[in-house]
């Protein structure tokens, strides 16, 4: 037995959130994510198995004291093995108590309307939905596929099989879909979603992003408010990267979320650990691949349970402050979003 530990770091962090990547493969092409003609996808013998990638999981459940467990991509429905997968994690159980993982899923919908049921009884908890407009014509040429319905449907399939709160992730682009921010708020109240606007990140096309033309957190909640009362949410953030409000317009409310990971980073909260898809810890969103550790490689070499854990906390030991998006040296990572999982 793995003797029991935490994945500290030596700025008083300790990861209790793991993000796994389950494939780089994805059936959209964002222009914010990849290019037109999509990329070169991982070898299938690179990329964890189903056993190496629940191992894993249950090692960093059982014995470095992570409670959640979120699963992504590209896109994590894609992976065949999915149900499987969620309700492996499902039966373990954190640090020899009784209690289960938490299990969420970020995911672009296409398919989810087919599956959501099955994912439920597996053991899955949450899911957040990608999506960036309400508009078909927009939708289309963002994502460069013209699949919205197919999205709505899966929404409406997750909210109907139990996957609550239902989230709503969108990322908020200059001169792209800016004017269709109240179009989001307005469709998320209808349908008691939670929606999240995010500041848009450079981890996509390098030539896609510029620090100055980006939509701030502070643009979006003023556009918000044009139309919808907005008061601070009563309940804690602690760790999570949304900084909630309360909205409502006399008739409808819910929760909003702005995550404003370039103007008010809040690295100094951070209690993510990252596996990609082909067994690689990344300790940050943005590290660079001369960071990453592969567990993969340890585990195809014979590594124990004992020495895996040695090399996952030794990696998170070394994280770094801060993302650093705003230092003069900062260099974007070399994986883009899609292979570095949400």
């Amino acid at each position: 037995m793995t003797q029991s530990r935490t994945l500290d770091d030596r700025y008083g962090r300790t990861a209790r959130d793991l993000r796994v990547s389950l494939t780089d493969r994805c059936n959209l092409r964002c222009t914010y994510c990849m290019p037109a003609d999509g990329l070169e996808w991982m070898p299938t013998e690179q990329a964890l198995t189903d056993e190496e990638t629940i191992r894993l999981i249950r090692l960093a459940v059982e014995s470095l004291g992570i409670r959640q467990v979120r699963f992504t991509g590209g896109e994590p429905l894609l992976r065949k093995s999915l149900e499987q997968i969620v309700a492996a994690t499902k039966r373990m159980r954190i640090d020899a108590t009784p209690t289960p993982p938490t299990t969420a899923l970020t995911t672009n919908a296409l398919g989810l309307a087919r599956r959501a049921t099955a994912l439920a009884d597996a053991g899955l908890d949450r899911i957040n939905v990608s999506l960036d407009t309400t508009s078909p014509d927009l939708f289309t040429r963002l994502t460069r596929r013209d699949r919205i319905h197919d999205v709505f449907a899966g929404i409406d399939a997750a909210l109907a099989a139990g996957l609550t709160p239902v989230k709503v992730n969108a990322v908020v682009m200059p001169g792209v879909n800016e004017d269709g921010i109240l179009d989001l708020v307005d469709f998320a109240l209808d349908k008691g979603l939670q929606l999240r606007f995010i500041e848009q990140m450079p981890l996509g096309p390098r030539e896609n992003w510029r620090r100055s033309d980006m939509v701030t957190a502070t643009d979006i909640l003023a556009r918000v408010e044009e139309r919808y009362a907005l008061s601070p949410a009563e309940s804690p953030r602690g760790s999570a990267p949304a900084a909630l409000w309360n909205i409502t317009d006399g008739t409808r409310s819910g929760t909003l979320g702005v995550i404003a990971s370039v103007t008010h980073p809040f690295c100094g909260a951070c209690d993510r650990t990252r596996l990609t898809t082909d067994g690689a810890v990344r300790s940050c969103l943005f590290s660079s691949t001369a960071d990453e550790v592969s567990l993969r490689d340890l585990m195809r070499a014979g590594a124990s349970d004992d020495e895996l854990a040695d090399a996952w906390a030794q990696a998170m030991w070394l994280k770094k402050p801060g993302h650093g998006i705003d230092d003069e040296g900062f260099l974007q990572p070399e994986r883009l979003m899609s292979e570095i999982g949400g």
